[in-house]
């Protein structure tokens, strides 16, 4: 290998260290699991279509200036950072209880990204993609089909949906009213464009696109067929906007793969398994919330689901769970590569404040759960 050659190679391992930590973590698994039939029962198929049909719509989005005009709107209407960034933590949050979390922070990330830069205000970004980071993940926790790991436990468990409901209920109104105070301290300083693109939509583009969008949102819920709605977005936008296909972030979907075969390999090495039947009856929501901040919440609801019957307890630990580590929600991976893309000098700041807000607010609401809402 040349002298030349190393140090682009060492650049790329810094541009890309979620999907670097998540190779490594997959191959160390694959040593203690060997390579057979069922890794390819590892793999959500239409999660991982639904991501790239998803990043290829908001690109073509972005190239007819959707989200700068969206911008425009909101500072407009709203007038303050502050107002701003409630209505973008809002939206977010909304948005994860009828697309689901990843969906959502895929179709609004954007837009608060054009709204601060627009005005001049990036130095609040990494804040309000956390926040609304944490909205996504905490906003669909009260309906059996707001979060993944929701639809999965209630059809695992055969919950009835107004027991569901109770169940989750005091924590998604907890949620809820902490993340408004925490969006209230930041400061209500004016909005001013920085320069008006004087941007208007094309009709037609942004009808198709809209129509295509939909039908990413249809692959989710299972009305449209994954490869059929997959095969055709990437048909009709290959010949309306190529560089929408060429700008789909690759790199992430490629870290989901690899989280998908480390948490697959993870749950059949009996050692780990051993140790869930043992742990878990001691204190399900608490060694529920844990695993989720190694392995993510989707992987740890299906793992420990066969571990214990406590699933009032389990739902909680697994929605909450969501919140911590980088790794806990791939949501969180998600908001990360996009605050990256922009920032890419500024992770380690960004980090540090999502892991403030993130496990501050976990302890708060595993303490409110484990303490007043479990005895309800």
């Amino acid at each position: 290998m040349s002298e030349k050659t190393t140090p682009l190679l060492i650049q790329w391992f810094k541009k890309q260290t979620i999907l670097c930590v998540a190779i490594v973590a997959m191959l160390i698994t694959c040593f203690l699991v060997p390579i057979d039939d069922t890794y390819l029962s590892y793999f959500d198929l239409r999660t991982l279509a639904t991501l790239y049909c998803t990043l290829a719509v908001v690109a073509a989005f972005s190239h007819i200036h959707v989200f700068e005009i969206l911008s425009k709107a909101i500072i407009i209407k709203l007038h303050t950072l502050r107002n701003a960034t409630l209505g973008l933590v809002l939206i977010t949050f909304v948005g994860s209880m009828l697309l689901a979390n990843d969906m959502a922070l895929l179709t609004f990330l954007p837009l608060g990204y054009f709204v601060l830069s627009g005005t001049n205000n990036n130095k609040a970004m990494a804040f309000v993609f956390i926040m609304q980071n944490i909205a996504a993940n905490l906003g669909g926790m009260v309906t059996p089909f707001g979060n993944p790991q929701n639809l999965y436990l209630y059809s695992y468990f055969e919950i009835d949906t107004l027991e569901f409901v109770k169940i989750m209920f005091p924590s998604f109104l907890a949620a809820t009213i902490l993340i408004l105070l925490i969006c209230c301290f930041v400061k209500p300083e004016p909005l001013t464009l920085a320069k008006d693109s004087g941007y208007t939509l094309p009709k037609g583009r942004t009808l198709i696109y809209s129509v295509l969008f939909v039908f990413s949102i249809l692959i989710v819920f299972r009305i449209v067929p994954f490869l059929a709605g997959t095969i055709a977005i990437t048909i009709l936008l290959f010949f309306l906007d190529k560089k929408a296909i060429a700008e789909v972030n690759y790199p992430l979907l490629g870290t989901f793969c690899a989280f998908f075969v480390f948490s697959g390999n993870l749950s059949r090495i009996p050692a780990v398994s051993s140790f869930f039947a043992g742990l878990l009856p001691k204190n399900t929501l608490l060694f529920g919330i844990l695993s989720c901040q190694f392995i993510s919440n989707v992987p740890s609801a299906v793992l420990l689901s066969h571990f214990t019957g406590d699933y009032a307890s389990l739902l909680p630990a697994v929605n909450l769970g969501g919140l911590g580590t980088l790794i806990a929600s791939l949501a969180s991976l998600i908001t990360f590569t996009e605050y990256k893309k922009h920032n890419p000098e500024k992770t380690r700041q960004y980090y540090l404040l999502f892991s403030v807000i993130n496990f501050g607010l976990l302890i708060v609401l595993y303490l409110l759960q484990y303490y007043l809402f479990s005895k309800l």
